[in-house]
């Protein structure tokens, strides 16, 4: 079999790299690239060095944005009594596009998992802890309520569990998303109907 042109080789190899993506996908994308007009690879070459270069993390809610604060943390109309904690920046999306929730978000860039080898201190949890001082914020105000949104799965309810124990104490409210969300799925599959009866009902832990 004659070898690969090392440009093509290389970018299967990178393609391979990515999550859900095997060697078939990359190989198909790889030629897709090579195949179809220039300025298609050209827009996607782009667009990833500005996804390095425009983006970073907000210093408050640890959410993707290209500004910081990001555009919620900065909005003065959002509801800044309760901060619902999600695991990825992709569930900020998910509730954002229900329309049902208006306060601000904390991310917490993962889910408790021995397997893993992720531990609390893996992911931004002293970070929310400090949101939860009085006068903390930049003068937002006190939080009343923490909405714990992580996935329904084992990580997200050990996650959630870990949350609510080190939360109580503070005399916070601490509600879980309620149980219209299928056991095991991700938050940002679940459809806008699902995510605003979840939001709606959410539940005292």
């Amino acid at each position: 079999m004659a070898p690969l042109a090392q440009p093509v080789s290389n970018l299967i190899d990178a393609f391979s790299r990515l999550p859900g993506i095997g060697p078939k996908s990359a190989s198909r994308l790889a030629y897709f690239l090579l195949r179809s007009d220039e300025e298609i690879a050209l827009t996607l070459a782009t667009a990833l060095q500005d996804l390095k270069a425009g983006t970073l993390f907000c210093g408050l809610c640890h959410n993707i944005a290209d500004k910081d604060p990001c555009a919620i943390c900065d909005n003065e109309q959002r509801d800044r009594s309760i901060i619902c904690v999600v695991e990825e920046p992709l569930d900020v999306q998910a509730i954002e596009r229900t329309g049902s929730y208006q306060g601000l978000y904390h991310v917490l860039h993962g889910a408790i998992s021995p397997v893993e080898g992720i531990g609390p201190d893996d992911l931004k949890l002293r970070e929310l802890l400090g949101r939860l001082q009085p006068g903390d914020q930049a003068g937002y105000g006190e939080t009343r309520e923490l909405l714990v949104a992580t996935n329904p799965n084992l990580e997200g309810e050990a996650t959630a569990m870990y949350i609510a124990r080190l939360i109580k104490p503070l005399g916070v409210r601490v509600t879980r998303l309620a149980r219209g969300l299928p056991t095991g799925g991700d938050l940002e599959y679940a459809d806008e109907m699902t995510l605003s009866s979840a939001l709606a009902g959410r539940l005292e832990m």
